[in-house]
Parts: structure tokens; C-alpha cells; sequence
């Protein structure tokens, strides 16, 4: 029973130490930070606007659906049934200026930077590519002169291949010298 307790915290003390989770924690401490920030700006800039219209408050807003609503002023409970749309309009607006937020100031950048990144890696990985493939082509160049040279000049007899020459393979020409 000691190595199961044993291993189930090992794998908890993996899970903590992996860099997701502090990613997510501080994500979260940030996003509940900036929901105070998205509601101050719903209470004191939209509700204003919306106000100008109607009331102050999105959340005031509301329609009856069955009966009449009615609100007894002794117990403080409601007749009839009431649909608070207002409070729904209020939380979407929060939704929307939040998600208008991140995306605008935190993903949009970040994807930007992201792809010139990529970019510039790509533009170095061709750069790279092209070094390699020029570099492989001269070395076959040099494989084939070699060969040619070895086995009595394939290309001809002007070319470096055929044997004569300060190229020529062991010293000796291919072909008779008149000087001999």
C-alpha cells in the first residue's frame, strides 16, 4: 500500500512541476484580475451608454412571462415569472469585451511575432538548404573528374578528365608522350 501512496505522489509532484501547470495558475490569477477590470468598464462605461436608452443598470431589464410581476412588498417574494434578460445582456457584454481584449492585445501579437519567427527560421532553413545542395553538387563534380581521370578520360580529351595534365592521376598521361 506504501508504493502506491509512493507513486501517486510522485506522479502529483510530476504534474506540479511541469511547466503547464504554472502557466494555467498564473493565466488564471490574470484572468481573474482582468474580469475586475472588464466589470468596472460594463458598470461604468456600457451601463452609462445602455442607461441613455432606458435605465442604468442591464440588469434591471426584464420581461414577464407568466402572470404579473408583481413583488410583495411583506415577503419580498415575486409573482409570476420573471425573466432577468438584462443580467444575460450584461454577462455576454463582459464575454465579448474580455474576449475582444485578449485577442486585440495578447493573441493577435503574439501570433504576428510568432509568424515572422517562422519566417526568419524558414529563410535561414533555405539559406541552409541551398549551402547543402551547391556543396553536394560540386563534390559529385569532383567524384565524377576522379573517375574519369582513373579509368582513361570519359569526358574527352580537352577536359580535365582526359588524363593529361597537372591533374593527371599518379603523373602519368593516359595517352603516348612524344618526349619518351
Amino acid at each position: 500500500m506504501s508504493e502506491k501512496k509512493v507513486s501517486l505522489m510522485e506522479g502529483f509532484k510530476a504534474f506540479l512541476t511541469r511547466g503547464n501547470v504554472i502557466d494555467l495558475a498564473v493565466a488564471v490569477v490574470i484572468g481573474a484580475a482582468f474580469t475586475n477590470i472588464v466589470n468596472a468598464v460594463v458598470k461604468g462605461v456600457i451601463n452609462p451608454l445602455v442607461g441613455a436608452f432606458g435605465t442604468q443598470d442591464l440588469d434591471s431589464y426584464s420581461s414577464c412571462l407568466q402572470g404579473p410581476c408583481t413583488t410583495d412588498p411583506k415577503t419580498g417574494e415575486m409573482d409570476g415569472i420573471e425573466i432577468l434578460w438584462g443580467s444575460v445582456l450584461s454577462a455576454a457584454l463582459s464575454f465579448l469585451i474580455t474576449a475582444a481584449v485578449v485577442y486585440f492585445l495578447m493573441v493577435l501579437p503574439m501570433a504576428k511575432y510568432l509568424a515572422r519567427r517562422a519566417a526568419m527560421q524558414a529563410a535561414k532553413e533555405g539559406v541552409q538548404e541551398t549551402l547543402e545542395v551547391s556543396e553536394l553538387e560540386v563534390l559529385k563534380e569532383i567524384r565524377d573528374a576522379l573517375v574519369a581521370q582513373r579509368t582513361g578520360g570519359v569526358h574527352g580529351s580537352d577536359g580535365p578528365g582526359s588524363g593529361e595534365g597537372p591533374g593527371a592521376v599518379g603523373g602519368e598521361a593516359a595517352g603516348p608522350r612524344a618526349d619518351r
